[in-house]
């Protein structure tokens, strides 16, 4: 696939007119969500090329699959995907969020301490807070898998006996960006399917406590990502909503949790949005996501299938800052470089290009 994506001429007029369907009064609003230059939204919404990951990005945040508006080859957009054989998975993920265990580096810190919190009774909440594009979501994702993802399909040796009873968790993850999660009714709906509780008539806030609070009877997480979007964006998501899932944790024998991630804290991220609620001041655990260290660094660099030579080993340390993302962009560049036979250092400017949009994460 390019390296570059445009928006299909069919869908551009589709793609604008989501901007203040999503909360973006202006594009440079969106440029500023998405960490990118203003130019290269413009050429987002305009049809023209930008890079790949920029593409996801802005998709996401305008609420669209990005495979749904992008201008693909035919035999890109036509080959079955059970074509591609299973173990033929990239390395190196870098337009998305990280699902797959195995594919997951470091973060051991942040592990050991929030599995803590949730082995015990009654479990307890946990805030993880981080740049934009600082692996969040990859976390929340890895929380959710580890424990009940079979070994054969883990890394040799790599730790998922982080709970004492896995089998007996339920984990729910909610994306506010999604917009099947952005009215109250929808999102307090799929709560209890993914509960496997009965859904009441009216599936309303009043009629969803008493499901829970009488029928929870198994240790629970919700996970919740970008939170802040619930916040902006969603106004049945009301102060009336948050107070009422602080006030059903108690009610469930201390079998409900909340793991919340968001680019500021939890107090913050209220108050610059208009909430009061009590909800966001319990979360007694906070971990600041910064750079992975040089251990869970170069073990990320070491999954390569083909070994880099140690002056690329050190030169990708040094230019990433150890954080995970440009950590997998550049290897994925020297991979790229290795595979297609390719001698000298020209790799390397490629690589410091694909990184430039997100060096922010670099700014301490």
């Amino acid at each position: 696939m390019s390296r570059s994506l445009r928006v299909s001429p069919e869908h551009i007029l589709t793609v604008k007119s989501a901007l203040k369907r999503n909360g973006f009064p202006t594009q440079q609003s969106l440029a500023d969500e998405v960490a990118v230059s203003l130019s290269t939204t413009k050429s987002f919404l305009n049809g023209n090329p930008v890079d790949y990951l920029n593409f996801v990005e802005l998709s996401q945040r305008l609420g669209f699959d990005w495979q749904d508006i992008a201008s693909l080859p035919d035999a890109e957009i036509q080959q079955p995907a059970s074509n591609l054989p299973k173990n033929h998975a990239s390395p190196f993920i870098t337009g998305m969020p990280i699902n797959q265990p195995r594919y997951f580096f470091g973060r051991e810190r942040e592990l050991k301490r929030i599995f803590n919190l949730l082995n015990r009774h009654p479990l307890q909440n946990a805030a993880i807070i981080g740049k934009r594009r600082s692996g969040k979501t990859s976390l929340l994702n890895y929380l959710k898998n580890i424990t009940t993802t079979p070994l054969e399909q883990l890394r040799l040796n790599q730790k998922s006996d982080w709970l004492t009873y896995p089998q007996d968790y339920c984990w729910i993850f909610v994306d506010f960006q999604d917009p099947r999660r952005q009215s109250r009714e929808a999102l307090l709906r799929y709560i209890l399917e993914c509960l496997r509780l009965t859904v009441p008539n009216p599936c309303d806030l009043d009629n969803f406590m008493d499901v829970v609070s009488r029928d929870l009877q198994k240790p629970t997480v919700i996970l919740l990502d970008e939170v802040g979007v619930g916040l902006q964006r969603c106004p049945e998501l009301d102060d009336n909503f948050w107070e009422s899932l602080r006030a059903l944790a108690p009610q469930t024998g201390g079998n409900l949790a909340f793991i919340l991630a968001t680019p500021d804290s939890p107090l913050e991220l209220a108050q610059n949005s208009g909430h009061s609620s009590p909800f966001f001041n319990i979360f007694g655990y906070t971990t600041i996501l910064g750079a992975l260290t040089d251990v869970e660094a170069r073990e990320l660099i070491a999954s390569s299938p083909i070994p880099f030579a140690d002056e690329n080993v050190e030169w990708i340390l040094n230019q990433s800052g150890r954080w995970p993302l440009l950590l997998q962009i550049l290897c994925r560049e020297r991979l790229f470089s290795l595979e297609a036979g390719e001698t000298g250092d020209d790799w390397q400017q490629e690589a410091l290009q694909q990184i430039q949009t997100f060096c922010y994460l670099l700014n301490h």
